[in-house]
């Protein structure tokens, strides 16, 4: 008696809301601090292979203090677990001139909002009929650029609270940076609202699945899985049957925007070549100079949690989210509905993936911006771009729909 009895109120619909919210949190958040190690350490294995280098390669597992002989390398992945087991052992140093709360305060600061924006990132399409997505806010949009904006208050504050003068000027870099290409990226968006008619990540993404992604030439109906498997010989002219030269139009202004918002996540996650608020060569170590042990942990960790998020946000405005043509939404139930909802969630965290190492070849091919130069391509190069291309947008819009 007692199964049924739990079973009916854990259905209950505020309940079983709250308990797969909870759920879906859960998951994600392990899955993303998962993540931030791997991207660790691919970047170590593959700035080595940039150049030249062997990267860590001896770190596996431990069987010397099992009674072992010797050590199983394991092409180094123990040096994911032996990183973040350095940084808790350290000594939490506090430097006495600081201003003591605001020291605190500055990594959590920058910590939090990259895993903020994840709840709305759909991850997925539908597992055993629940949306993979934590909420699905019609405002989406609005509120990953709210949200992730607050980053910079914890890098100014923790240049502020140090009160050295290294890690004040990266935090007065910082500031100036978010506010530069924080218009750039907003402006680049408001096509694909105009385009998608919609705030909601979810709809938008609905939308690519059935006209395609917005950074390439649409299919509309005719490219599935279906004509794939049954009449392979039919894509090709189906697919000519569907172009139009609207849509050719409208793919241009959208791969601005995708390069816009590309570059504009760079600058807003200060990753090479715009990582003037650190910058070694000049400023030691920028705004996390005074820190150690955990609290410089933290300000790695958002600073790949960052990473993490932009690239989702990447994948879900321009790159189809976690859809691929040739792959059902897993939205009906039973165990085909399960699988390819699994698939859905592995292909956006592919797409996430390939953008990180995306992330990681910039860093270790391009050097570093001069600060006017940065300055430059955010005022006098991405703003006007951004601004032009919302009136291109418009005309072609109106050309398409007249």
């Amino acid at each position: 008696m007692a199964i049924p009895l739990i079973l009916n109120f854990l259905t209950t619909p505020w309940v079983f809301l709250v308990w797969t919210t909870f759920l879906k949190s859960f998951i994600l958040l392990n899955l993303i601090l998962g993540l931030v190690s791997l991207t660790v350490f691919a970047e170590r294995r593959l700035s080595a292979f940039i150049q030249d280098r062997v990267g860590p390669n001896r770190v596996g597992i431990p069987m010397t203090l099992l009674g072992g002989k010797k050590d199983i390398p394991l092409w180094g992945l123990g040096q994911m677990i032996v990183d973040p087991l350095k940084l808790l052992l350290k000594e939490n140093f506090q430097p006495a001139s600081v201003n003591g709360f605001y020291y605190w305060l500055a990594p959590k600061l920058v910590m939090i909002p990259p895993v903020l924006v994840l709840a709305v990132l759909p991850f997925g399409s539908y597992l055993f009929g629940i949306q993979m997505t934590i909420a699905d806010l019609n405002v989406g949009v609005l509120y990953i650029f709210a949200v992730s904006s607050l980053s910079v208050y914890g890098i100014t504050l923790a240049g502020w609270a140090s009160n050295s003068k290294f890690p004040f000027l990266g935090g007065i870099r910082s500031s100036s940076q978010m506010i530069s290409y924080e218009l750039s990226m907003g402006l680049s968006i408001v096509p694909v609202f105009m385009i998608c008619g919609s705030l909601n990540l979810n709809q938008i993404i609905n939308w690519q699945v059935a006209n395609g992604w917005l950074v390439f030439p649409y299919w509309s109906h005719g490219f599935s899985p279906a004509l794939l498997l049954h009449h392979p010989s039919q894509i090709l002219p189906t697919l000519v049957a569907d172009f139009s030269w609207q849509r050719l139009l409208l793919w241009i202004p959208l791969l601005i925007s995708f390069v816009v918002f590309l570059v504009s996540i760079f600058a807003e996650t200060n990753r090479l070549p715009f990582d003037l608020p650190e910058a070694e060569q000049e400023l030691v170590g920028g705004y996390h100079t005074e820190y150690a042990s955990m609290n410089f942990a933290l300000f790695f960790l958002g600073e790949y949690a960052a990473m993490i998020a932009g690239s989702g946000a990447i994948v879900a405005l321009f790159l189809g989210g976690w859809s691929c043509p040739l792959i059902p939404d897993g939205s009906q139930p039973g165990i085909p509905g399960l699988f390819w909802g699994l698939v859905n969630i592995a292909v956006f965290f592919a797409k996430v993936s390939a953008l990180l190492i995306f992330f990681i070849w910039i860093r270790w091919t391009l050097p570093r911006f001069r600060y006017d130069q940065l300055m430059k391509l955010g005022w006098l190069g991405f703003f006007p771009i951004a601004l032009g291309n919302i009136f291109v947008t418009a005309l072609i819009l109106a050309f398409v729909h007249h």
